[in-house]
């Protein structure tokens, strides 16, 4: 018997309903899953801080799960960038002897191209090199001495620095034409930032705000499904009068500060703080006590806050003015008043 071509018409159109039916079920409660995920935090230490990360998910890892592979990314960073672990990467460059290339990890790699493009574009107010400097003041791995050197300790250590002696090669090699020796430690927070938000972006999770000592960067969105709010310290020395400065709101964006305030000592009412001068081998006596840097990554944005807080402050603006996505914030302290200088855009991330 043949079959009836009506019946076999509605049986084909049940099975088409019941297949767009099913693909919207499985469409809209994995959407549906998704602005339902929950948030976690996790917390932990490291490079001689804390850290803190927020993440939205939906995966069935625990946060325990997560917070291991973040512990163990950092840790792994941390061993290639340590000034104070002396068998870390960056140490043993430091040892090691002049005009003789040696191959490098991509981190430790990916890192220097960053510090070279600052060093460059800041006409050296950011400097990689100052570690004789910093120690001499005892800002540094050396013992703490809270004591202004004797000039001609600070010109030598001035002759013992200029990233422009550190020579970067393909593929992921390095040498040095003088005996330089680095100090990354003003971008490698922001570094680490950058490697734990690259560790859950590519994991497939988009929604997070990952914070070290300070420098954060912000993906996606949060519970609320807003785009993640962050505050910008006061700049105080009271530790007690600590307040939020400016809050505003990233876009899949870093924010990194960098202040004289927290690390610093004082002689006869003069106060002289861990930011060095690369060019005069002094601690920086502009006025300046913090700059903030949002941009799309924290590695960048660490390093050129601690460069603006070297430079003159209208340099600095037309200089950040002159880079696409990027803003900054810089604070001055004229008689006990703040003065905030802006850059074009950096008032469309402030909430108002």
């Amino acid at each position: 018997m043949k079959n009836n071509p009506r019946i076999e018409y509605m049986k084909l159109l049940k099975i088409i309903i019941f297949y767009l039916f099913f693909s919207f079920l499985i469409f809209h409660s994995t959407g549906l899953a998704s602005n339902l995920g929950r948030q976690h935090t996790i917390s932990g230490k490291t490079m001689g801080t804390f850290y803190t990360i927020k993440f939205i998910s939906t995966q069935k890892e625990s946060p325990a799960v997560w917070k291991n592979k973040v512990d163990v990314r950092l840790k792994e960073v941390n061993k290639k960038l340590s000034m104070y672990d002396p068998e870390s990467e960056l140490s043993r460059f430091n040892r090691q002897k002049i005009s003789i290339p040696v191959h490098i990890s991509s981190d430790f790699y990916t890192l220097l191209l960053t510090a070279k493009k600052l060093y460059q574009m800041t006409d050296g107010s950011w400097d990689g090199t100052v570690k004789p400097l910093v120690d001499l003041w005892g800002f540094g791995t050396k013992k703490r001495t809270n004591q202004i050197p004797e000039p001609d300790k600070i010109t030598l250590a001035v002759s013992k620095t200029g990233f422009n002696h550190i020579h970067i090669k393909k593929p992921q090699m390095i040498d040095k034409t003088t005996d330089v020796t680095l100090d990354l430690g003003s971008i490698a927070k922001g570094y680490g930032v950058d490697a734990i938000a690259t560790l859950f972006t590519s994991s497939g999770i988009q929604d997070l705000l990952v914070e070290i000592g300070g420098e954060l960067y912000a993906s996606g969105k949060n519970k609320k499904g807003e785009y993640w709010s962050v505050g910008i310290s006061r700049p105080d020395k009271q530790f007690a009068n600590q307040s939020l400065y400016k809050i505003v709101r990233l876009n899949n964006q870093a924010l990194a500060t960098s202040g004289n305030y927290r690390n610093f000592f004082e002689i006869n009412g003069k106060t002289f703080s861990h930011i060095i001068d690369p060019k005069t081998g002094f601690p920086v006596d502009n006025q300046i006590v913090s700059a903030s840097v949002i941009s799309k990554d924290c590695t960048f944005a660490d390093g050129l806050a601690t460069a603006l807080m070297v430079m003159d402050v209208q340099k600095g603006i037309k200089l950040v003015n002159r880079l696409e996505q990027t803003e900054c914030l810089i604070i001055q302290k004229k008689d006990q008043t703040l003065v905030s200088h802006m850059s074009e855009n950096f008032d469309d991330f402030v909430m108002k």
